[in-house]
């Protein structure tokens, strides 16, 4: 085997260790040197040299001879103090640069305790991470070991769980420290990336790597399978229709047990309802006299007569509806928001 006189490397970009003279007639990468070898390694790089299980550098950017003077491990394996001496040896190259694209994300959902609505929440996260190695000789020899590469599919499938449990783990963390609603933690992402960070930070320096610019892109709420999320979100979304129309709660299950009473006829309570909804019916009917009495004072509105029969009681669509109505006279000017404000409330209170 011929003596290789220069040995160089060039790097991919998703590549972070490359064993040199690797070739289909060579698979194993060992090759013939000499003690006047040429070693260049380029800036971003370095290389190390391994015989026998001793390893000797890291060499930085520049132009390095072999000889006894430079790689003690070389005289002293084979001691030879002069002269051009073959030996056989690997050399591995270290690409310094930063991969900063490397995907980090949840295969399946991860149950939070919610501290807002106390109820267990599936979700899946997912975002990316930036990777540089910083002490070359823990790297290579925690990690490399006998590959023949080393990549960023490597990077994330070496370190897949370890940033996978310590992501959970701080998001749970945050969540119960700082009371946020799993629901509402979109908007502390950034803060939460920073946190995650710090952890992993210490977990990858023992592998002599640098974790740089840890993001958290998304958590998102899964909900497809689970219940007692579609009734959250049911809830949600009713408590945005009732801020939006002015009622609450309370007002709405006082409104669905007099209604349930008024149905029930036969009976002293369908009775007892049904009375109730005719004074909510008399109510309802002088409050909208009045006020087409007050808004067009010119009309002629003849006063109700004395009820002689039970009117229905109004359901909450149309409470809703007559208050869309007056909210409709409002914006044509003909009510102002104080009159609105009356007439709103005497409907949802009748």
């Amino acid at each position: 085997m011929a003596i290789i006189d220069v040995v160089k490397m060039d790097f991919e970009s998703d590549e972070f260790v490359k064993k040199f003279g690797v070739t289909d007639k060579t698979p194993e990468g060992s090759m013939e040197l000499s003690t006047w070898t040429q070693l260049i390694v380029s800036e971003s790089q370095e290389a190390v040299l391994l015989r026998q299980g001793a390893l000797d550098g890291p060499f930085g950017p520049g132009r390095h001879v072999l000889k006894t003077e430079n790689i003690p491990v070389i005289g002293k394996v084979l001691n030879l103090p002069f002269g051009r001496s073959p030996f056989t040896a690997e050399v591995w190259y270290i690409n310094r640069s930063m991969s900063l694209d490397v995907k980090w994300g949840t295969p399946d959902p991860i149950k939070l305790s919610d501290p807002k609505y106390d109820i267990l929440i599936p979700v899946s996260a997912r975002g990316q991470f930036g990777i540089q190695v910083q002490d070359t000789r823990k790297f290579f020899i925690k990690l490399v070991g006998t590959l023949k590469s080393f990549n960023k599919e490597d990077i994330r499938n070496y370190f897949k769980g370890m940033v996978l449990t310590v992501s959970k783990t701080v998001l749970a963390k945050q969540i119960i420290e700082r009371q946020i609603s799993v629901l509402e933690i979109a908007t502390d992402l950034l803060y939460l990336s920073e946190k995650i960070e710090e952890e992993l930070q210490g977990r990858l320096s023992e592998f002599g790597l640098k974790l740089v610019n840890f993001y958290v892109d998304t958590i998102d709420v899964v909900d497809d399978q689970d219940e007692s999320i579609k009734t959250l979100r049911t809830a949600l979304a009713k408590r945005a229709e009732m801020k939006i129309v002015g009622y609450n709660y309370q007002q709405e299950r006082s409104l669905n047990i007099l209604e349930t009473a008024a149905a029930n006829e036969g009976s002293s309570s369908g009775l007892m309802g049904a009375s109730m909804g005719l004074g909510m019916g008399v109510g309802v009917g002088n409050a909208m006299g009045q006020m087409m009495g007050e808004v067009l004072p010119h009309a002629s509105v003849k006063p109700a007569p004395a009820a002689v029969s039970p009117a229905p009681a109004m359901t909450m669509d149309e409470k809703i509806s007559s208050i869309r109505k007056f909210a409709e006279l409002k914006d044509a000017g003909l009510l102002t928001e104080e009159e609105f404000q009356v007439q709103k409330t005497k409907i949802l209170n009748s």
